[in-house]
């Protein structure tokens, strides 16, 4: 390898490095939001099961909230055949505050048990 040959090689690599961290960073941001999106989905499924229990609905919220991601709101909604629990929140990297906000949410629902209704 000549030394003309050696210089390119480092051109080379300090163009293709920040594409690098570029696809890097994304592939990041998409983990996290996959990460929020199951923390939601099980959020919900627990909210659900302790709704269908007959908890009562600011238990089932506090629960829900105490297993979703950070900021989640909870909507709970109890009928007579079915119980419904809704997560939803919005997810921004900590590492890169000028990426946008991406909405995540998951609802699970039960059958209501007999008597639980209030």
């Amino acid at each position: 390898m000549s030394r003309r040959e050696r210089g390119s090689v480092t051109a080379e690599t300090a163009a293709a490095l920040p594409a690098l961290v570029v696809v890097l960073g994304a592939a990041l941001w998409a983990v996290s939001v996959v990460g929020a999106r199951l923390e939601c989905v099980d959020a919900a499924r627990a909210g659900a099961r302790a709704a269908a229990r007959g908890d009562g609905v600011s238990a089932v919220r506090e629960g829900a909230l105490a297993v979703a991601p950070t900021g989640a709101t909870v909507e709970v909604t109890v009928g007579a055949a079915l119980t419904e629990v809704t997560v939803r929140a919005r997810v921004r990297p900590a590492w890169a505050v000028v990426l946008p906000e991406v909405a995540v949410s998951a609802s699970a629902s039960s059958a209501t048990e007999k008597g639980v209704l209030p």
